[in-house]
């Protein structure tokens, strides 16, 4: 079967290594067999070749057009260019992934094949070379629908390597999950992980039942996608290779849906702590298919033969591994929410003290650790260009977190493990789109600028009076626009075309065909692109937030919020220290019966009100209490704190712990710190 193959291969593509040798004498001869090509013929080659089914006849007649071509020959010609020359036109066969044709493909690819053969006859009658523009015209057309069906090959490399890449960026939620939990009060640490982890479920199957569909199927204008095999991968074979590549099409959908999964993760970042659980759970769904599918579409979607055809990529904008798909989508959504939703209660008058930076920093870790395959797998295999992504990301966030710091030690007077966490993000954050077209060098450049730009931005947000919780606009908004642009400023297409093999010619605006380098054009494509996925990611953020907060309200009650989102979204609390679990009923497993009351609560609940100073006056002293520093707090405040879980003026509510203490202590407290005022308290139960 395997010679079958062969020569069937050299009858479809023989011709054009032959055609130029027969245009070279000077009275060609009519070359044998020529007279009984047929319409049918060509077809019944074009299905033997596509289904592995050839009969002897098809073979015996295709073979007499190209009798002396050799299998070595063949494999020679096959590249990933059209290219032309003078004496051997080369066909450019580009394998791709084997699917059964419709009959109006397979009508397509005989016709082109019919037009190849008559060309080339044409040009032996005339003693002529073949023209260049038509035979490419031909030539793409069998690439773009017979070679469509042809057999693909996985390569095991490039499998193993997206295999442990798709696996490293799942990784990424749950250390997302815990660099935003650590950042929150405890109250709320629990309902924080489940904002990115809940997104592992909601869009875990969206994008196997269609989201993949519209984000990577047969394009619509550039626009959006849509392929009836791709839905639930029910017209896919798990053997089937996606265009360009050597990875099977199940592997490239579970790779680019851990994309898909992260992204509005990260926007919940943005709203931590005020929003319910199941209006949040519904935007998840409904942002991951009217905003990231398209987006995605229009940046990295590709053709049958590998070639991208998504109107932002089309114009030749550069993003690796996303950072307009991702980052700005990503930061630019935040935005539009918190510019829609209101604040969290007490804000920015009241300090949020972040409940565990050991938490945040572990979650920084591993988001570090996964970045490499986010950025590593976006190579789309195992090859000098993953090989430059992973050593981009490694020195861009190391270059990231050290500038941040020392821009925090320079503003603030010292470095902090919370700004650490942050500039590394950052670095990572800007080098996404730029990992595969950059030097080291550039990398390090993008990281240090990062770093400082992003502290900036999240230093700023006192100031504009935004309630962006957790910094995710600050971090992957203006992170990732920064690297966009960056991209355009240091991306290498020599270096990109030595790690990937592939060449920039014609694609890339950076060096159009034919042309010198045009750097300016470069950077004026990755600023379009950069306001596109802005606009569209705001724009379609801010519909979706309106609509589900006028419908079941995005928001928490005032006392959901002050209870927290652990006990008020899910009962349970993500950390027990100090009664929290005694919140939960009690209930049997072996006798289940229904509540016709809700439990009480064993956990006293009270609120100390303070009398005798101004309220921003005891607000001033509780922060600096909060704020770290190499003086101990007093032994008050220690016992006080664990029992503080919202201050409001005058108002300390606090959870557990008795009264009395509580509000001596408070007094106490408040009475040394505030030269001797004659501080008077009162407890409020309930």
């Amino acid at each position: 079967m395997q010679q079958r193959r062969a020569i069937l291969l050299a009858a479809l593509i023989g011709l054009a290594f032959t055609s130029g040798a027969w245009a070279e004498k000077a009275e060609p001869a009519k070359p044998t067999g020529l007279d009984k090509l047929t319409k049918d013929t060509v077809k019944a080659a074009v299905v033997a070749f596509i289904t592995d089914k050839a009969d002897d006849k098809a073979v015996k007649d295709l073979a007499t057009f190209a009798p002396d071509i050799e299998v070595d020959q063949i494999k020679a010609g096959m590249g990933v260019d059209y290219t032309y020359d003078e004496k051997k036109p080369v066909f450019g066969w580009k394998f791709v992934t084997k699917r059964t044709l419709a009959e109006k493909e397979l009508e397509k690819a005989t016709e082109a094949v019919k037009n190849l053969y008559v060309a080339a006859i044409k040009g032996s009658k005339e003693g002529l070379n073949l023209d260049p523009t038509a035979f490419t015209e031909a030539n793409k057309l069998v690439a773009e629908a017979a070679i469509a069906g042809a057999p693909g090959t996985i390569d095991a490399g490039h499998t193993a390597w997206m295999l442990v890449s798709s696996a490293l960026v799942l990784l990424m939620v749950p250390g997302l999950a815990l660099f935003y939990a650590g950042m929150v009060r405890r109250k709320n640490v629990l309902g924080t992980m489940m904002h990115s982890m809940v997104a592992l479920s909601i869009i875990g199957l969206q994008w196997v039942a269609f989201g993949y569909s519209l984000a990577f199927g047969t394009s619509i204008g550039g626009y959006i996608g849509w392929s009836p095999e791709f839905v639930g991968l029910s017209g896919v074979w798990s053997s089937q290779v996606f265009p360009a590549t050597g990875i099977p099409i199940y592997l490239h959908c579970m790779f680019q849906g851990m994309f898909a999964i992260i992204t509005p993760a990260l926007i919940s970042g943005a709203l931590a702590e005020r929003i319910k659980f199941l209006p949040y759970c519904l935007f998840v769904f409904l942002w991951g298919t009217l905003i990231y599918c398209p987006l995605a579409h229009w940046v990295w979607a590709v053709d049958a033969t590998g070639t991208v055809c998504g109107w932002i990529g089309k114009m030749g904008a550069l993003d690796f591994a996303g950072g307009t798909v991702v980052h700005i989508a990503a930061g630019m959504s935040g935005l539009a929410a918190i510019l829609i939703l209101r604040r969290r209660a007490g804000y920015p008058q009241q300090p949020v003290i972040p409940n565990s930076l050991v938490l945040t920093l572990t979650g920084a870790g591993l988001l570090w650790f996964g970045w490499f395959g986010f950025n590593g797998g976006s190579a789309l295999g195992s090859n000098g260009l993953a090989v430059a992504a992973f050593t981009a990301t490694q020195v861009a966030a190391a270059a990231a977190g050290l500038s941040w710091i020392l821009a925090e030690w320079v503003h603030r007077g010292r470095p902090t493990g919370l700004g650490l966490a942050s500039g590394i993000v950052a670095g990572l954050v800007a080098v996404t789109p730029a990992a595969g077209f950059v030097t080291p060098l550039s990398a390090i450049i993008i990281g240090l600028l990062a770093g400082v730009v992003c502290y900036i931005a999240v230093s700023a947000k006192p100031f504009l009076k935004y309630d962006d919780s957790l910094d995710a606009f600050g971090v992957h908004g203006v992170g990732g626009l920064l690297g966009a642009i960056l991209t355009g400023v240091f991306a290498n297409a020599a270096f990109y075309t030595a790690g990937s093999g592939v060449p920039t010619e014609g694609w890339w605006a950076l060096t159009p065909a034919g042309g010198p380098e045009n750097r300016m054009a470069q950077i004026t494509v990755q600023l379009i692109a950069c306001g596109a996925a802005m606009a569209y990611a705001f724009v379609g953020t801010a519909i979706l937030i309106v609509v589900l907060d006028n419908t079941i309200g995005f928001c928490l009650v005032a006392a959901d919020e002050t209870e927290g989102l652990d006990v008020s979204q899910h009962g349970e609390v993500g950390f027990d220290l100090g009664g929290g679990a005694e919140t939960m009923p009690e209930t049997s497993h072996h006798e289940p019966r229904s509540a016709t009351k809700p439990p009480a609560s064993k956990v006293r609940r009270f609120t100390v009100i303070l009398e005798g100073s101004n309220p921003k006056d005891l607000m001033t002293v509780w922060s600096g209490l909060c704020q770290t520093g190499p003086v101990p707090p007093p032994a008050e405040f220690k016992a006080v704190y664990p029992f503080v879980t919202t201050v409001v003026g005058n108002r300390f509510r606090c959870s557990g712990g008795d009264p009395t203490v509580v509000s001596a202590n408070l007094e106490r407290l408040f009475a040394s710190r505030l030269n001797g005022a004659k501080i008077r308290t009162k407890v409020e139960e309930g």
